[in-house]
């Protein structure tokens, strides 16, 4: 394997990342309120902490940070990514085919975790919290592999992002 060159110095005054995140209110279709408390977490520790560089836009000057929407349009992922308060420096668009079975997934899977927690013992909760954490990481891998020469990002802000994917459910 050939060895990778390091990554172009940061220019001075970049700060690559996402400063505010929204979710298309029309696209998202309400779940229970453990997906509520999901969707509010994943939002406040993306905003906390996140590596977040829109290559395209970088290139053109837009340095960040970022304000990012993410919405689901005719069965893709729109994400419309604005230079922080101001005009849109980019939107790009992901089919959503590959994701369909991670989400599904996830939200099968977290229904059992959140019964679990009500019900079951310390140690069923903790397996079936290891498959959960496993289907979002590699559901948080699968949207790196996506995003690979588009978006620059760490694999936390990409397991945060997934988490956001899936409160934006498909609409049939």
């Amino acid at each position: 394997m050939a060895d990778s060159m390091p990554p172009p110095p940061t220019p001075p005054g970049a700060d690559f990342r996402i400063a505010s995140i929204e979710l298309d209110e029309d696209t998202i279709i309400w779940r229970n309120a453990d997906i509520e408390q999901e969707r509010r977490v994943a939002i406040f520790d993306l905003i906390e902490e996140n590596t977040f560089k829109p290559l395209r836009a970088a290139e053109r000057g837009a340095l960040g940070p970022y304000d990012l929407t993410l919405a689901v349009q005719d069965g893709r992922l729109a994400l419309t990514i604005a230079q922080e308060g101001g005009e849109v420096s980019e939107q790009l668009v992901l089919g959503l085919a590959r994701f369909r079975r991670p989400i599904r997934d996830y939200f099968a899977i977290c229904d059992s975790y959140y019964q679990a927690i009500r019900k079951a013992t310390a140690a069923e909760i903790e397996t079936i919290d290891m498959a959960r954490r496993g289907v979002h990481n590699r559901a948080a891998e699968l949207l790196m592999e996506r995003l690979e020469g588009k978006i620059d990002t760490d694999f936390a802000t990409a397991r945060r992002l997934f988490t956001l994917i899936c409160v934006l459910h498909i609409k049939g």
